[in-house]
């Protein structure tokens, strides 16, 4: 791992974090894009996000890394870690960090992972 900027990457992730907010907001009250396509795209963000500003040469392993985050995230979410720390309900730490565990967001979290493995396989980027 080296640091470099790479501003395609820098867009992408802009790209799908624009994507993530208008589904946080604009999408909300559609059940499927909140819970399932949201949490699909969350974790092909951090990977956009971490490529934006460091090298790696196995993106395997930032991949794994990457989905091996959003457990524990999730596993947070299981302790309801955002609400000890008092975090206010709809407030962005709250948001993020979440309250709620479930398993059907570790599903989405690899297939995320996935998308990204198999487009990085398909289209050379590895």
């Amino acid at each position: 791992m080296k640091f470099r900027f790479s501003l395609k990457y820098f867009l992408l992730s802009l790209l799908i974090f624009s994507i993530e907010v208008a589904i946080a907001t604009i999408l909300k009250d559609w059940y499927f894009v909140r819970a399932f396509v949201g949490d699909i795209l969350v974790v092909v963000f951090v990977y956009m996000l971490i490529n934006s500003f460091f090298e790696y040469r196995n993106k395997n392993k930032l991949l794994f890394f990457v989905f091996v985050f959003a457990v524990f995230v999730e596993m947070l979410q299981y302790f309801k870690l955002a609400e000890k720390l008092g975090f206010q309900k709809g407030s962005p730490a709250y948001i993020i960090i979440g309250n709620y565990f479930s398993w059907e967001d570790i599903l989405c979290y690899a297939i995320g992972c996935l998308s990204v493995f198999f487009i990085n396989k398909i289209f050379r980027l590895d």
